[in-house]
């Protein structure tokens, strides 16, 4: 998974991704100072995983990881090359969504591109950037279309369904509000979109405002109405607190989050954010030689699930013996559990779960 993480400059967007990837990138008070997007994978904690390790003291141990790419400070006219804009636009093509960093803190001493801070109009001009970077891509799309009209009338509807994007596109709406059938929503994946990809806002506050109760914050209220209309996720966070957990070791970490009256750092918090909104599990294997993690999405079929690890999994899938985790920690060994008659033997119509352990059987 591949998360972009945009805003305008001196949001807090650098700060977020050091703090959430230890990477280092460069953060300052000043426009541009990220000029190539920086980069930083991430382990994704799971505690199941975890306790699998405990069990099997395996050779190897990888959980599933998260990519996220800060990119450079959008401008307004970013989509026409402002600032650094449409380099930085293509960067977000590649991205599976998009973390957008809002900043919900007054603070005189970093300075904000537009005078004041003001998040719903924050948000508007990223919005637009992206809607009309992807006009001109829609655009192109049609033209392409339309020649193909040319050859078979089939592709009218092709024609017909994109100037309707268009259309809401230009009205200052994004491609996310379309409402499309399954048939078009496929057609629609095929263009990269940036309006198009799921989105979550980032509501970066002050220590201040985070300690103080999150509802206090005005900021942050705007953020939740903007995001409770457009159906996006939105994930209250300190940039600057993040920073300081990065720091810590394991023991203050969690005496810091318990003082906070937090349960998880802003990460583990992302993530989950992530995945709810991506629709998507985990399913774990197990053994002496690994123990690892791999993500799927919601309603995989064993089969596909297989695929993940390996296309001849998939290709000559026979069948998958799978146990719910916690049936598995609760009898304490697979042989335990397979005297329980816990192990299941699934076929190639089993939708995965999460947390399912499985081990697949197959033949090439």
């Amino acid at each position: 998974m591949k998360l972009g993480i945009v805003g305008l400059p001196n949001v807090g967007k650098s700060t977020l991704f050091n703090a959430i990837t230890n990477a280092g990138a460069q953060s300052a008070n000043y426009p541009f100072c990220t000029i190539e997007p920086n980069v930083g994978v991430v382990a994704v904690p799971d505690k199941r995983l975890d306790k699998l390790a405990e069990m099997y003291d395996p050779d190897k141990y990888t959980p599933a990881t998260i990519e996220f790419v800060d990119i450079a400070g959008l401008v307004k006219g970013a989509s026409r090359g402002e600032g650094l804009g449409n380099k930085f636009l293509s960067n977000i093509r590649e991205c599976d969504a998009i973390v957008h960093v809002v900043r919900c803190f007054e603070d005189g001493d970093i300075i904000h591109v537009e005078g004041s801070v003001d998040p719903a109009r924050d948000i508007e001009t990223i919005d637009l950037e992206l809607i009309l970077s992807d006009v001109e891509m829609i655009e192109r799309r049609i033209d392409k279309a339309q020649k193909m009209v040319k050859a078979d009338k089939k592709y009218q509807s092709e024609v017909d369904f994109f100037k309707r994007v268009l259309s809401t596109l230009n009205e200052g709406h994004s491609a996310r509000s379309v409402e499309c059938s399954d048939e078009e929503e496929a057609l629609l994946s095929t263009c990269a979109l940036l309006s198009n990809k799921p989105i979550i806002y980032a509501a970066n506050m002050s220590e201040g405002d985070f300690a103080g109760g999150v509802e206090n914050n005005a900021g942050f209220r705007k953020v939740q109405e903007i995001a409770a209309k457009e159906g996006a996720a939105v994930l209250p966070i300190c940039a600057q607190t993040e920073a300081e957990i990065a720091q810590m070791d394991m023991e203050d970490k969690i005496m810091f989050l318990q003082d906070m009256g937090l349960e998880s750092s802003g990460l583990d918090r992302l993530i989950n954010e992530c995945y709810a909104l991506l629709g998507l599990i985990s399913f774990l294997t197990a053994g002496k030689q690994e123990v690892r993690a791999w993500t799927i999405k919601k309603g995989t079929k064993a089969p596909g699930a297989a695929g993940k690890i390996h296309t001849d999994f998939e290709r000559g899938f026979i069948r998958a013996e799978v146990i719910a985790y916690d049936d598995l920690m609760e009898c304490g060994s697979m042989t335990a559990a397979k005297e329980k008659g816990l192990v299941r033997s699934e076929g190639k119509e089993y939708v995965m779960k999460d947390g399912d352990v499985v081990l697949f059987r197959f033949n090439v």
